[in-house]
């Protein structure tokens, strides 16, 4: 379980919270996940299915219980809680470092050219047409690359639940 969690958890957790617009209740349910991953450790069968499919059923039962739960409470208590995780998400670093983290990730994933001139470009507020020369390209292929890097990218992100909704 802790293989699982290392490797899946994060990716869990964005999902969750795509989901559900809320990343306390996102992280209670990824703990709900691995909890009964941990119990029905036993009914995992891996010729029908990979780890991290089965995670993501049992997060996909867990969200919809979650949204259950959720939209049994009384309005007012849902109005209250919206207005403090309102009031506190531009100001949580730790939700920023998360962000970064996330990014971070999905950066790896890419195929290095396209890294190479998404990073130059998009966080170094380098152009094209100064990249293209600096590695011996042709400005239309920097900005190809560039065109394919960041739609890759949204794919990793979204694919992982962490863009928002």
């Amino acid at each position: 379980m802790r293989a699982a969690y290392a490797e899946f958890g994060g990716e869990l957790l964005g999902f969750a919270h795509n989901a559900l617009g809320d990343h306390q209740l996102a992280e209670e349910v990824v703990q709900e996940v691995f909890l009964r991953a941990w119990r029905a450790s036993d009914s995992f069968d891996s010729s029908r299915g990979t780890p991290r499919t089965w995670l993501y059923a049992i997060a996909r039962n867990v969200i919809v219980d979650a949204r259950r739960r959720r939209e049994a409470r009384p309005p007012a208590a849902r109005a209250e809680e919206a207005g403090r995780e309102g009031a506190g998400a531009d100001a949580d670093p730790y939700d920023r470092l998360l962000a970064r983290i996330e990014l971070r990730e999905a950066l790896d994933r890419l195929r290095p050219e396209h890294r190479e001139v998404v990073i130059e470009v998009y966080f170094l507020g380098r152009s094209c047409a100064d990249l293209a020369g600096e590695l011996g390209i042709p400005a239309s292929s920097a900005r190809s690359r560039l065109y394919h890097g960041i739609r890759a990218l949204r794919g990793i992100l979204d694919e992982n639940g962490w863009l928002a909704p």
